[in-house]
């Protein structure tokens, strides 16, 4: 299938790099810390326990679903409160915690796919989480990130989609948004009016996973980032460069 595409719209964990080992990590360090300096938080909210107390904030705050920051602090707030230990350390916590978040292990393709992309139209990260592309080394492959905590609204919605386009200066037709999340990434994107590739990464046993809607479908689907480069060699010209349309903000680093 070819079709036109002026830029990428990027989702980030679980595309770039698996988010699952960076969040038991993230436990096992904040469970240290804790014991360390909150011990009274640390014995009344082991691992387990906490991530119960967090998934309890996260459903009682729904007006913040779009701001993972924010919830990871109220939660942290929340156990020392409980377990009578000063909250204001919740600030110096959240800290250790977003250290943690921003060491990410990359798969195997994704950086020197995303250097390839990168080169040949403009790319913008759009996240519902909270990476720093700056800390973790890569914010010069983006023309600017686009995050659920700055926008105010998480995917599906189609107003991030929107909104990225609109920063790249393009109709919604030919911003190509690429993901592993089918509802998050995909169906969203479709609904927005983008383009829609689905990084269907295959599992631990090397299954490929199939598409779980009727309708509708991605228009691309690839196992690897690197098939979706060679898909974007194959579709545009020798000569193509990733120059942003001369109404869009210029590139900008990414926030924290």
């Amino acid at each position: 299938m070819s079709f036109r595409v002026s830029a990428i719209t990027l989702d980030l964990d679980d595309t770039l790099w698996p988010f699952a080992p960076i969040g038991a990590r993230i436990e096992r360090v904040l469970d240290d810390w804790l014991r360390r300096h909150c011990p009274r938080t640390a014995e009344r909210f082991p691992v387990l326990e906490m991530r119960a107390l967090r998934e309890q904030v996260f459903a009682e705050r729904r007006d913040l679903a779009h701001d993972f920051s924010q919830l990871r602090r109220l939660s942290l707030q929340r156990a020392m409160e409980l377990s009578g230990d000063d909250p204001a350390h919740a600030d110096t916590a959240f800290e250790v915690f977003y250290a943690e978040r921003n060491r990410v292990e990359f798969y195997a393709d994704a950086e020197a796919a995303l250097a390839r992309l990168a080169a040949r139209v403009p790319v913008a990260a759009v996240s519902n989480g909270n990476a720093d592309l700056a800390t973790i080394g890569i914010d010069h492959h983006f023309a600017f990130s686009l995050g659920a905590r700055e926008h105010g609204a998480a995917k599906p919605e189609a107003s991030i989609f929107h909104a990225a386009c609109e920063r790249l200066g393009l109709a919604p037709g030919v911003v190509l948004h690429v993901g592993d999340h089918a509802d998050l990434d995909v169906v969203g994107a479709h609904r927005a009016g983008l383009r829609s590739c689905w990084l269907n990464r295959p599992d631990e046993r090397g299954d490929i996973a199939p598409w779980p809607h009727a309708e509708p479908r991605p228009d691309l689907e690839f196992a690897t980032l690197t098939a979706l480069a060679d898909w974007l060699d194959a579709s545009l010209p020798a000569t193509s460069s990733p120059a942003l349309p001369a109404t869009a903000p210029p590139p900008e680093s990414c926030p924290t």
